[in-house]
Formats: structure tokens, C-alpha cells, sequence
């Protein structure tokens, strides 16, 4: 008989789960709360061990294709002076590619066409997980997870880290990813397809409260007199107006799970692991979550095994890139006094240390 699976959230993490499942033969359903899918987004970085798993789907070259390889990354202080570089051609040979940086609805839209049409049923709301009737269950709803409090209570629910993010792309070409630290905020540069590039600006900030004039006059209050890169990036957001600038506060999970799964329910993503995006890891990590899921239900056949094997395999090193990217956060956005320690210490990092693929 056909096992039967039903995915919570069409999001990276739930539309690759189920991918991976229905090449192994599942009957897979996916429920996104969302009237279709976006057609705008920020870019994801894609690292090496993302992108293998998406190889073990078929998907990885065409990802490759639709993407844009970081030529370079590099961190700077706000003056343009250089902290240090991140040794792509070192991850390259460690780890066999490089760093591709991809649109979010590219993705998905990839991850969707994977699938037969009407697995994916937009517009459907899961309240209620502990009563379904499936083989298993998959949360993949994200940072507000009704799975996961309804599993492990309000403990576990999203934190706010003090710090803001601003986001979204212009039209000029950039080949590398550059990352500039200054007073208590840092703004970044990334490539993307199209001879675009996506941008990001993070500050301390009053939670869900709008900035007082105006976004572009926040954006131009903490960066206007940094850098020309920088500036340039204002300069084109001066042209195109409030509605080119996208903002959202950035969370992470107040206290870690003790578990990944409760019976025959399993997290994935934001749902398990929310972290800030300050490793830029997020995706990554929901990506090799629903393969190694998949794995898991694939290769034994008691559904129980396969989720102690799932979170034996994905919750240690998740919650360890959760702590580490809550770590940069509170050193980029330090007080400006320690400033110097903070730029000294990424560069002895970037110099000896050698980043996750």
C-alpha cells in the first residue's frame, strides 16, 4: 500500500520534503496557507551542501543555471576599508562548488514544477495536526509554527533579536557579495540573475513599529555617509520610491526544541530551527532537512525509526547555526565602543576559520 504524507506549508523546506517523497513512491499532499505562490522575493544563498541535496533531486543544475555564482564575499567597515574575505576558492576546493545565490519564487517555482500538479493545494489552512490520518505529518509552517506550539506549547515560540532588516533589489550588476559592518548596523550587496542586486540593511529598531519619516529616510539616517557602494544602493532607492524598500523584524526561537518530532509529526525550517539570517543559512538548512527526512522514510519502513533517525541527524548541528548566527547578530549590532574587538575578531575567523558548506 501507498504511504501517505501531508506537508504543512509549501515553502523551501516543505516543497523539497516533497519532492524527495514522491520520487520514492509516496502520496504526498502539500497544504500552503497562501493564495498562490509569490512572484517576489529576496535571494537565497545557496551553499554547497544545499545544493548537494537538491543534486540528489534532479534539481541542482537546473538551480545552477537559474542562479548566480558568488564570484567573491567579502566584509568591510563602513569606509571601505577591508576586514577580511571569505576563501571561495578554498570552499570550492573542500567542497566541490561554490556559493549560488538564487531568487526565493525561482526556487519554488523549480520545486513546484518537480511535483504533479495539484499536490501543491494553495489557499488550504491546517489547524488541527494532531488529528490527521496520515502515515506522517510534516510541519513546514514556518517561524510562527501553529504545529509547534500546539506539539511544545508557547516556550518555543519566535524572540525578537532588537534588530530590523530592510530589503530588496535594484537594478545594477554586482558580481560578489559584499557585507559592510559600522555602527551598530551592516548593510549587503548580492548578486543576482538578471544583472540585478539584492540588497539588505540591518539596524536596531522598536519592534513592528514603522520607521518615523519614512523607510528610505531610516535607511538614509544609518548609511548615508557610509561608503559609495553603499550610497549608490541609496541613491537608486531615492529614485524608485518607499515601495522599493521591503521591511520585517527579525526572529529567532526563544528556547531551542528538545525534539524535532512528537509521534508521527516531524518539523522542518523555520518550524524546527528559526534562526536569524545572519549566517544566511536558513534555506540551506530547510533544504537538507526535507531530503534527510526523506532519506529517513524512505530507507525504514516503522515511520517512528525514521523520525528518531531524522532528528538524531538534524537537530544538534541546526541548533548549533541558530546559536552561531544569534552570536553574529549580537556582535554586528554591538555598541560602538567594541567595535574594533568585533572587526579584528571576523577577520582572525576569516583569515583561519573555515565556514559550514
Amino acid at each position: 500500500m501507498q504511504r501517505r504524507a501531508i506537508v504543512i506549508g509549501g515553502g523551501v523546506g516543505g516543497l523539497t520534503t516533497a519532492v524527495a517523497l514522491r520520487a520514492a513512491g509516496w502520496n504526498v499532499e502539500v497544504h500552503e496557507r497562501a493564495s498562490g505562490p509569490p512572484d517576489t522575493g529576496s535571494s537565497l544563498g545557496l551553499w554547497p551542501g544545499a545544493l548537494r541535496a537538491l543534486d540528489g533531486l534532479g534539481l541542482a543544475d537546473s538551480t545552477r543555471r537559474a542562479a548566480r555564482p558568488a564570484a567573491y564575499g567579502t566584509f568591510v567597515r563602513a569606509d571601505g576599508t577591508r576586514i577580511g574575505d571569505v576563501d571561495m576558492a578554498a570552499l570550492q576546493r573542500r567542497s566541490g562548488d561554490r556559493v549560488h545565490v538564487v531568487a526565493r519564487p525561482v526556487l519554488l517555482r523549480a520545486l513546484t514544477d518537480a511535483l504533479d500538479e495539484g499536490i501543491v493545494r494553495y489557499g488550504s489552512r491546517i489547524t488541527d495536526v494532531q488529528h490527521l490520518d496520515h502515515d506522517v505529518v510534516i510541519a513546514a509552517d514556518g517561524l510562527r509554527s501553529r504545529a509547534r506550539t500546539a506539539l511544545f506549547g508557547d516556550a518555543h515560540g519566535p524572540r525578537y533579536s532588537g534588530v530590523t532588516a530592510w530589503h530588496g533589489t535594484v537594478g545594477f550588476d554586482t558580481d560578489g557579495m559584499t557585507e559592510t559592518w559600522g555602527r551598530r548596523a551592516r548593510f549587503g550587496v548580492i548578486p543576482r540573475a538578471g544583472g540585478l542586486t539584492h540588497w539588505f540593511a540591518c539596524a536596531p529598531a522598536a519592534e513592528l513599529e514603522p520607521s518615523p519619516g519614512g523607510e528610505l529616510a531610516a535607511l538614509q539616517g544609518w548609511f548615508g555617509d557610509w561608503h559609495p557602494g553603499v550610497r549608490r544602493v541609496l541613491d537608486h532607492l531615492a529614485e524608485a520610491g518607499e515601495a522599493a524598500i521591503g521591511r520585517n523584524d527579525l526572529y529567532d526561537l526563544s528556547t531551542p526544541l528538545p525534539h524535532y518530532t512528537s509521534g508521527r509529526i516531524a518539523l522542518i525550517g523555520d518550524a524546527a530551527h528559526a534562526m536569524t539570517p545572519d549566517l544566511g543559512r536558513g534555506a540551506c538548512e530547510a533544504i537538507v532537512d526535507g531530503v534527510t527526512l526523506a532519506r529517513a522514510l524512505t530507507t525504514h519502513a516503522d515511520v517512528q525509526d525514521a523520525l528518531t533517525v531524522y532528528d538524531t541527524i538534524r537537530r544538534r548541528p541546526t541548533q548549533r547555526l541558530a546559536r552561531a548566527a544569534r552570536l553574529m547578530n549580537r556582535v554586528v549590532h554591538t555598541p560602538r565602543r567594541v567595535t574594533r574587538v568585533r572587526d579584528a575578531a571576523m577577520k582572525l575567523f576569516l583569515a583561519v576559520g573555515r565556514p559550514p558548506a
